[in-house]
Parts: C-alpha cells; sequence; structure tokens
C-alpha cells in the first residue's frame, strides 16, 4: 500500500480524536469535505483543488495540508461526505425489493451530486460509509445459493448499470430528459430513413414506455439474479 493508501485508510477509517488539552483545532476533516463537496457540486470535481477549498474555508493553503496531505485524500473524504447512506436493511422486505430500493438510492445519490460518479472510479479505499453500500447488497443475497464472489458481482453489476443511467441524466442536464432527448435526436433521422430502419422506426412510433431505462435495466437483472437464484436453491 502506497503513501497515497496508507493516508486515505487514516483519514478514512482511523480519524485522530480531537486533543483533550490545547488550543481547538481551527479546522475539521468534517468541514474541509463540506467545503471541497461545496465546491465540486457548484463547478465540477477538475474545479476542487487545496487552494480554492482553503480559500472558501479563509485558510491558507499551507495550513489545509496539516489536515489532508493532498487532492486524493482531500477527494476521499468529500465521498465519504457527499454520498448519502444506504437504505437500512427493513424485514419484510425480500433480497429483490432491497436490491430494489439501493439501486433507486444510489441513482438518486448520483444525480445529487454528479461529480461522485468521477470521483469513484478505479480502486482506491473505500470509506465506512461507501463499503456499507457494498455490504447492504451482499448481505441481502446472503442464503440464497449464491457464492460470495458472485454476491460481489451482483453488486458490481447493479452499481454499473446505475452509474450508466446516471451518466445519462448528468449529460442532458438537471433539467433534461436524457431518453427523450435521445429519441428527439434520432427521431429525425429515422422519419427520414424509416424504410432503412424499419423495427426502430417502428419501436419508436410505439406510445408511452420511456424513461424508464433504471427501472426496466434493473428488473431484468433482478430476473435474471432470481433465475439464478431458482436454480441453485429449488426455491421460485
Amino acid at each position: 500500500m502506497g503513501r497515497t493508501a496508507d493516508d486515505t485508510v487514516r483519514l478514512l477509517w482511523d480519524r485522530p480524536t480531537r486533543p483533550t488539552r490545547g488550543p481547538k483545532p481551527a479546522l475539521s476533516l468534517e468541514r474541509i469535505a463540506a467545503a471541497g463537496v461545496e465546491v465540486a457540486d457548484a463547478e465540477s470535481l477538475a474545479a476542487v483543488s487545496m487552494q480554492k477549498v482553503a480559500g472558501l474555508l479563509d485558510h491558507t493553503k499551507m495550513s489545509l495540508y496539516r489536515y489532508v496531505p493532498g487532492k486524493a485524500e482531500l477527494v476521499a473524504l468529500m465521498v465519504e461526505s457527499a454520498l448519502a447512506e444506504p437504505p437500512a436493511t427493513t424485514e419484510g422486505l425480500d433480497w429483490r425489493e432491497q436490491l430494489t430500493a439501493w439501486a433507486q438510492h444510489l441513482a438518486a445519490s448520483f444525480i445529487r451530486h454528479p461529480w461522485l460518479l468521477d470521483a469513484t472510479l478505479g480502486p482506491r479505499v473505500p470509506g465506512p460509509r461507501e463499503l456499507a453500500w457494498l455490504e447492504r447488497v451482499v448481505a441481502a443475497l446472503d442464503g440464497h445459493g449464491l457464492s460470495g464472489a458472485e454476491r460481489m458481482d451482483a453488486a458490481v453489476l447493479l452499481a454499473g448499470h446505475v452509474r450508466t443511467i446516471a451518466e445519462q441524466a448528468r449529460a442532458a442536464g438537471p433539467d433534461g430528459s436524457p431518453e427523450a432527448e435521445f429519441l428527439a435526436a434520432l427521431g429525425t433521422v429515422v422519419h427520414r430513413h424509416a424504410d432503412r430502419y424499419p423495427a426502430v422506426a417502428a419501436a419508436m412510433a410505439e406510445p408511452g414506455g420511456h424513461d424508464r431505462a433504471l427501472d426496466f435495466g434493473l428488473d431484468r437483472i433482478l430476473d435474471g439474479l432470481a433465475v439464478l437464484i431458482s436454480r441453485r436453491t429449488g426455491r421460485p
């Protein structure tokens, strides 16, 4: 584990307690993370810098380094601060209902903070809150005939679907509809060349059913898991 990973683990998992003696620290990791989130929400993740966050807090860039070693660690703190808590495990909900709620809540987090899509790419050290999201999926599928690797892969599959829809929503903007905008752009071309693409033209001409990409894909993923679970356990 490199220096950055070591520092990230320390900040996310072994946060130093406030000293009982001496002056009260001028800043806290929570305030620093909140300032970073404010910048990313207003501009983008790329706009976040130690200098800009320090300025927002009325401190110098060098004073910020006393708390956070660098931007990578700052972004890790921001993810942990901005990511919502996963939906609580509720008695009476089956695995499918739990995963549906999980996916919907994750989509809401990405829509609320679109920069999370960039900040959560690639291998990195997750914080307690982010790891709790993985825990919910693995726990919901426990005891249903799937191996540990399959339960983990199910979480990756669900997250991947949610991320794809959230990416499209980000491209459409806060007031746009990604599917509607895509169909509008496609419609002009397909209308003019319906003879070459009759199946697409016919599908687009059918009324209703649009803007359900998240739910449609989620249902199909869960249908597939249901088939596998039934095959393994003999339960419908």
